[in-house]
């Protein structure tokens, strides 16, 4: 548990106290759990537009020559594919196959690229790119503390981000754009991790409460408001998005978390890619599962999932579903052969609920396309 001296702050910070929110303890960042209420803030998204800071973030850039030799290694994604003006989702395997952490990797440029991590990995994530890095022409920057990152996720986001920046809603699914913000140099993405067209303004801390004013002042008119982390969370989940350190861990590989379209075998050697060849060759003995509660209740994360009367696995994340009116959540199970539609219960306060294997995603936005 952090102790508050140590808590950080993103630039945010002052106006989401003026704005209401409710501050928690995120992996040793202050930030806002809900402003209004987590369903309202849920719908929101949804439905017109949510304004996120996830300043949290950490942001590394890797330049130089090698710098796609480099990436192509730490990746099991092929990062050869993405293109100047592009992104790309990935993971960073180990030597086993875990998961070190998993990225969002933008090509700026033939050999300029910006590697988006999770808060809490950031710094590990650096050491072990350093680690890795030796041989290779590349330069590596850890610029996590220098920028803010505002998520602005829903329906009406490019109308909202258009307002700020008119070649944001000309942006491709997964493009990425380098552009001054407030005078400074910035980037902004089109990626999302709703389940809703989303788009990410990265900016100096110096200028970026300015840019969330902007988002929040010229946004209004589209339905825009401030959104925590509960709505985050839900919104995440029912999208069968994954969350780092609950959902995987170095421990549990691409494979195992039902993200084998990450891993590209035949781009290379890579690090993991020897064990996670022999594991596709194998099959998998536990995968992560949705499950579905076929009555009322709230599921927890840690809660255990029964099959045929015995423990199959715990939950990972869990939550009531603001859009499907129900209990929802992710473990891994022992069965990785279930198929959608088998009964199983979970156990909540010492009683087990019914309820049934679902596919993932949870929810499907209609306002997103196929494929997209």
């Amino acid at each position: 548990m952090s102790t508050s001296a140590a808590l950080r702050r993103t630039a945010l910070y002052e106006s989401h106290k003026r704005l209401g929110g409710k501050i928690v303890d995120f992996h040793g960042w202050e930030l806002p759990v809900q402003f209004e209420s987590i369903m309202r803030e849920h719908e929101a998204t949804r439905h017109r537009c949510g304004l996120f800071d996830v300043s949290h973030m950490g942001q590394v850039f890797v330049t130089g020559p090698d710098a796609l030799a480099f990436l192509q290694k730490v990746n099991a994604n092929d990062i050869a594919r993405v293109k100047p003006g592009r992104a790309i989702y990935s993971h960073l395997p180990n030597e086993q196959g875990g998961v070190v952490d998993d990225v969002i990797i933008s090509c700026l440029a033939k050999d300029r690229y910006l590697v988006v991590v999770n808060a809490a990995t950031a710094d590990k994530d650096f050491a072990w790119f350093q680690k890795h890095a030796k041989g290779f022409d590349a330069e590596l920057e850890n610029k996590s503390d220098q920028y803010g990152m505002i998520a602005v996720q829903g329906p009406r986001a490019a109308d909202v981000a258009g307002l700020v920046a008119p070649e944001a809603p000309g942006l491709p699914r997964f493009g990425a754009l380098e552009r001054d913000l407030c005078g400074q140099r910035g980037f902004i993405t089109r990626t999302g991790y709703t389940g809703e067209d989303g788009f990410e303004f990265i900016a100096s801390n110096e200028i970026v409460a300015r840019v969330w004013e902007d988002l929040l002042a010229k946004g209004r008119s589209f339905g825009a408001q401030p959104c925590g982390l509960g709505a985050r969370d839900t919104l995440r989940l029912e999208a069968g998005y994954l969350l780092y350190g609950q959902d995987i861990d170095e421990g549990l590989t691409t494979y195992e978390a039902d993200y084998g379209w990450v891993v590209k075998l035949d781009k290379g050697d890579f690090i993991g890619r020897d064990a996670l060849k022999k594991q596709k060759a194998e099959g998998i003995k536990r995968k992560l599962t949705g499950i579905r509660l076929l009555e009322r209740g709230v599921p927890r994360a840690g809660a255990p999932v029964m099959i045929d009367g015995k423990e199959a696995g715990k939950l990972c994340s869990a939550t009531f579903s603001p859009s499907l009116r129900a209990g929802i959540g992710t473990g891994y199970l022992d069965r990785p052969d279930l198929a959608p539609g088998t009964k199983c219960g979970v156990m909540l306060h010492g009683r087990e609920i019914p309820a049934e294997i679902v596919k993932t995603p949870f929810y499907a936005s209609p306002n997103l396309k196929k494929g997209a």
